[in-house]
Formats: C-alpha cells, sequence, structure tokens
C-alpha cells in the first residue's frame, strides 16, 4: 500500500498482516480524490478520517495539501500504524489520533467545521445509513462527506447526495451539505416576520 499522488505520492505505508484491516485499494483511494479534488481545494483543508485504519485516507489528504487531519480508529494497534506511518512521512505535526468509535465520535462533535470527512466502515456497520446524517452537520457550507460502501446500502434518495460511482465491490458517495438561503430568501423571511409581528401587534 502507498501515497497515490502528491507530495509523498509513492511512498509506502505499513499495515497489519491479515483481515484486520480493509484498506482502501490504490484505484478507491484515486477515484475517490478525483471526485474531491473536483469538489473543494485539498490545500490548507482540514480533514477527519473515520475508521482510519492505518491512515491511508487521510495521509494522502496531506499529501495533496490538506493542513490537519484527525484519524479516528477503534483499535488503539491499529491506530499505532497510522502514527507510525505518520511518522515516517514527517508529517505527525498535521496529525491528531484519537482512538474512539467513530459513530459515537461524531454523534459527540463539537469542533470547528471541516472541510472533509472520508468513512470507509465496515460494510455491515449497523449505523451505515445513519453516517451522512451524523457528518453533513460536523461540515463547512462548502465541504464535502465521502462514504465508501456496499451494493447492500443505498442513498439514492439522500436529500444531499452528490453522487455515486461504483468500483467493483465498493461504492464512493459524496454528500454536501444544503446550501444556505440566497440573499433575497434571507429577506424575504425577515419581511414574513416582521409582518407577523406586526399583525400580532395590532
Amino acid at each position: 500500500m502507498r501515497i497515490i499522488a502528491g507530495h509523498y505520492g509513492g511512498h509506502g505505508l505499513k499495515s497489519p498482516q491479515g483481515h484486520e484491516t480493509r484498506p482502501s485499494t490504490e484505484r478507491v483511494r484515486e477515484s475517490l480524490f478525483s471526485l474531491v479534488d473536483a469538489r473543494i481545494y485539498l490545500e490548507g483543508a482540514e480533514v477527519l478520517d473515520l475508521f482510519a485504519g492505518t491512515g491511508a485516507l487521510g495521509l494522502e489528504a496531506i499529501s495533496r495539501g490538506a493542513s490537519l487531519v484527525t484519524f479516528v480508529e477503534q483499535k488503539g494497534h491499529v491506530l499505532d500504524y497510522a502514527r507510525e506511518n505518520a511518522e515516517k512521512l514527517g508529517v505527525e505535526d498535521k496529525c491528531i489520533f484519537i482512538q474512539a468509535d467513530a459513530v459515537e465520535y461524531l454523534r459527540q462533535y463539537q469542533g470547528p467545521e471541516l472541510d472533509l470527512i472520508m468513512a470507509d466502515p465496515p460494510y455491515k456497520l449497523e449505523a451505515m445509513q445513519e453516517l451522512p446524517d451524523l457528518a453533513i452537520p460536523c461540515l463547512d457550507v462548502d465541504g464535502v462527506f465521502t462514504l465508501e460502501h456496499s451494493s447492500h446500502d443505498w442513498f439514492d434518495d439522500h436529500p444531499h447526495l452528490m453522487t455515486s460511482r461504483p468500483y467493483g465491490r465498493t461504492i464512493v458517495s459524496l454528500f454536501r451539505p444544503p446550501l444556505p438561503p440566497a440573499e433575497g430568501d434571507e429577506t424575504a423571511e425577515a419581511d414574513a416576520s416582521n409582518n407577523e409581528s406586526v399583525a400580532s401587534s395590532s
């Protein structure tokens, strides 16, 4: 496994043997970041890598310009691989490592609005359908949430789905926050509120 592109492109990443982790394939990561790059600037971005595993997605984001990535992984010994990979690249100053359940972390998140949230959960995660609605409130208005899932989960009816792309058994879905009301809409809402106040006082 290696970094695909950017400043650290070609650098190898360590991962545990066996089936303890299911890192995104290079093809999926390359396609995911192509979709992201078309929608947001990664230069200077603040990123959250959920179900981080050995950190491949978050470190790819740093390689492409992200200024800060928070890695959330429940298994401490797996998170150690992410930490070791960051140290090997010399980017540990751009990383925060948190051992926690990713779903609970999202539910309790109270940090700054993020530019990019990426999730590569186990395909049989019970809370899979909840993830977009948990992640979207944590994003900046122009931010993006990426979710890797199998064909057993579909988000076609989700109001904030931008696109879904299949890559073999993996589907990458992108979500974005609702757009803020246009300036004219805000004025109309204010006028409506004022009219209601006048009517109630007369």
